[in-house]
């Protein structure tokens, strides 16, 4: 069928990894005959990839999908990815004009979205992800923004936490090969991309299920040492706290291409809770670990996942959460009050925690971490720092924007000839969670 007129609007939801497989979606599409809509108002069909880690991901991404069969001209949505792949039955009766695909069937999407268009048949395609043993994802995924590109390298996850659904929707954990991974960081430098951050559902896993095995420490070792990646600076997503090894921390401190800035899972400051989560460290191991990772990196952004209300957690367990992360040498929290998920543990411990209480503590928790924020962001106050300036200007100010290499967000005046470009900024103020400078020439 002739495909050159057919507009489809991706709308994305959750996490990194989604956003990578979104523009994999995105870059098969265009290659063969689609166009990529900025608008569900202007596009035939709509496709919706799905998160599941929360209820609220859930009502999100169905709300998103009956927003999507409002607004699309062709009235068609395809509903993909986690939430599909773990209730295909609740997307399927939102309307028979929604297709449901899992997350193995997402990677032939062109194959989908013809069949849908040509039958005007919604069907439902899932099939069992713990069955995939193969990592894929399409070579050059398209990214709108020219400085930044996100690059999956390791999917699904072997790990069982006892809150966690995603190895039930991602399977078991899978790793692009090493040559792979190497050459997709050299096409995204050839297309002008100044940073890549590489992605995973448990990136510290990364290399264990391949033959021979491999680690992310390897593959960045060889990227450290390439000369045709001048300019390129490499950051890395969210790690597990086991996963940091003394040689991977090393390297991180001398390396000149990765970024230093982290983000790390605590989950809970409280070691029975810890326990109940079947998370394989204690309150101590991850104050040390950080401590450590400050020692080494002085200017280190850290960045922790931290879960409110989880069963079983007391006003005490609660309190050596707060006090353990209060001392912790951390800039940010990324804040979730706990979600009761089906098929979990979790699902079924007792001391469920009321609604209005992990509300309260989730705002606890964001007001520290807007406390360390503002501290942190003050410490570069009279500091001159490198910015990769971004490819469009800050929506309420007008300035140019960017990102220092420990992720602090920066606007100062300039022109557009400085988009996709590393500039020196020297910070003279900080505020609303921003730094603000001058130029340096």
């Amino acid at each position: 069928m002739q495909n050159s007129n057919i507009k489809v609007f991706i709308s994305t939801l959750g996490c990194k990894v989604n956003q990578c497989d979104s523009a994999a979606m995105a870059e098969s599409l265009k290659n063969s005959g689609y166009e990529i809509s900025s608008s569900a108002d202007q596009a035939d069909i709509c496709i919706v990839n799905t998160c599941v880690v929360t209820h609220k991901t859930e009502a999100q991404s169905r709300q998103q999908i009956r927003k999507c069969l409002k607004s699309s001209s062709g009235g068609r949505v395809i509903a993909a990815g986690c939430y599909a792949q773990k209730s295909a039955a609740d997307l399927e009766n939102i309307s028979e004009r929604v297709m449901v695909l899992g997350n193995r069937e997402k990677r032939d999407i062109v194959r989908h979205v013809n069949l849908f268009l040509t039958t005007g048949k919604a069907q439902r395609c899932v099939g069992d992800i713990m069955l995939e043993k193969r990592f894929s994802t399409p070579a050059n995924p398209a990214f709108m923004d020219r400085t930044r590109a996100f690059l999956k390298v390791q999917d699904g996850c072997n790990a069982r936490c006892s809150y966690c659904i995603v190895p039930r929707v991602r399977g078991k954990s899978r790793s692009l090969s090493p040559e792979a991974f190497v050459s997709r960081i050299h096409a995204f430098a050839d297309q002008g991309f100044k940073e890549v951050v590489l992605t995973g559902i448990h990136l510290g896993a990364y290399g264990l299920d391949l033959v021979p095995q491999t680690s992310l420490l390897a593959v960045l070792e060889k990227l450290e040492s390439d000369d045709g990646l001048s300019g390129m600076r490499i950051r890395i997503s969210s790690f597990e706290p086991k996963e940091f090894s003394n040689d991977l921390i090393d390297f991180i401190s001398r390396s000149e291409r990765i970024c230093p800035h982290l983000h790390i899972s605590l989950q809970s400051g409280d070691a029975e809770i810890l326990k109940r989560m079947r998370r394989p460290y204690t309150p101590g191991f991850f104050k040390d670990l950080c401590r450590k990772l400050s020692a080494k990196l002085p200017d280190i952004n850290i960045g922790i996942d931290v879960i409110a209300g989880f069963p079983g957690e007391t006003e005490n367990c609660f309190a050596n959460t707060y006090d353990l992360i209060t001392g912790l040498p951390c800039t940010y929290l990324h804040v979730f009050p706990y979600s009761r998920r089906e098929g979990t543990v979790a699902a079924e411990l007792d001391g469920q925690v009321p609604d209005d209480v992990k509300k309260k503590r989730v705002q606890k928790l964001i007001a520290l971490s807007s406390q360390k924020k503002a501290a942190y962001y003050s410490r570069y106050l009279d500091r001159e720092v490198a910015v990769l300036v971004e490819g469009k200007r800050d929506k309420h100010s007008g300035m140019l924007r960017g990102f220092s290499r420990n992720y602090i967000p920066v606007l100062f005046e300039g022109g557009d000839s400085l988009m996709g470009t590393e500039v020196p900024v020297h910070i003279s103020r900080v505020g609303g969670g921003v730094a603000g400078g001058e130029l340096r020439r």
